[in-house]
């Protein structure tokens, strides 16, 4: 066997358990199925042994299909209410620099963390970021890495069934189709330029850039009434099931012990960041006039590229959901390093106050 052939199969098998669990959430009128419903099955077989993962390119394609497709649904009308979202980010960075400041406490407080771990911990997103400044502040890495996963995928799983608590009513199953689907002649070629366009944000270090990248053409054509149509069910909900499924292979190479271990702290930091988050976009949605469920999607902590596909799924208004977590992510590029700053200084100074050791 080829290495290309021993790489694909566990990325083929991936797939099926992602498009399985795609297909048993929507027998179950889950909402949300196919970003819930792989999420779910992969991170059991990836806790079972299985070793779940997905080639980057077929990844970063999926990442710009979404884009398209979330930039398809970007109206005029949509973009008029952008004059309220000022307030709103206002209220997004006191809910996050509250979800740090207060969550890093619980984590030291209850759980013991040391007080950097505890900071990087309580981040809301950005993971790969933070993991980076992990690995330079002599951080619990691995403690990091399972409590940010564990956020991620609770949230996931979290979000969709919160709507209709919030008076949401049903949600859909299928993604909303709310115009016929495009000509191939006009969607390859838009494609083509929104993958360039990924690419070229990512040599700019943009958060999500091939997501963004599509979603950014897309909206122009969209808004400006230039491209008509959306992406065709056939090509987009594979998409969705296999972002879904790329949650699931972060849990590839955990095994039970670790994750119980983590599972304590992950779970008081997740509820605790959902009820900021949402006592957050309840405020707003009541001060705006903005619908709760695009304001909880929009400020909910969990990953970039899976909440703006959330927003989709669930019919929310991706272009807000889109700024507000482009927005927390920027503020956490700039914050972080000055809190983790600080938390040296701190650390500096408890050190050189305790008594030498005999």
């Amino acid at each position: 066997m080829t290495s290309t052939d021993s790489s694909l199969g566990p990325a083929l098998l991936t797939l099926a358990i992602g498009a399985a669990g795609a297909a048993f959430a929507a027998l179950l009128h889950m909402p949300a199925p196919f970003l819930t419903g792989p999420a779910l099955s992969v991170t059991l077989a990836a806790l079972a042994g299985l070793q779940a993962r997905l080639p980057d390119r077929f990844r970063d394609a999926c990442f710009v299909l979404v884009g398209v497709n979330l930039g398809a649904s970007v109206t005029p009308e949509a973009i008029e209410t952008a004059i309220r979202w000022p307030l709103s980010l206002v209220v997004l960075a006191l809910s996050v620099l509250a979800i740090i400041l207060l969550g890093s406490r619980l984590l030291r407080r209850l759980f013991g963390f040391d007080r950097m771990s505890a900071l990087l911990t309580a981040t809301p997103g950005h993971l790969s970021f933070v993991l980076s400044l992990s690995t330079d502040v002599r951080a619990d890495l691995l403690q990091v890495t399972m409590i940010q996963t564990i956020r991620v995928l609770a949230l996931t799983l979290l979000v969709p069934f919160l709507a209709p608590l919030l008076g949401h009513g049903d949600l859909p199953v299928l993604p909303p189709q709310g115009a016929p689907p495009m000509a191939l002649w006009i969607l390859l070629p838009l494609v083509a330029l929104s993958a360039l366009a990924g690419l070229v944000l990512l040599r700019l270090r943009v958060p999500a850039a091939l997501l963004l990248g599509g979603m950014g053409l897309s909206a122009l054509g969209h808004a400006t009434g230039t491209i008509p149509g959306s992406v065709p069910a056939w090509l987009s909900v594979p998409a969705f099931v296999a972002m879904g499924t790329l949650i699931g292979t972060r849990f590839s190479g955990v095994t039970p012990r670790m994750l119980g271990k983590a599972l304590g702290a992950a779970s008081l930091l997740t509820l605790f960041a959902t009820l900021v988050s949402l006592a957050a976009a309840a405020l707003v949605s009541k001060l705006l006039g903005l619908p709760i469920l695009s304001a909880l999607i929009a400020f909910a902590p969990g990953g970039l590229e899976t909440m703006i596909a959330m927003s989709l799924l669930l019919n929310a208004d991706p272009a807000y959901v889109t700024t507000h977590h482009v927005f927390r992510l920027l503020m956490l590029t700039v914050v972080v390093p000055v809190l983790v700053a600080r938390t040296r200084r701190v650390m500096g100074r408890e050190a050189a106050a305790r008594p030498p050791r005999d």
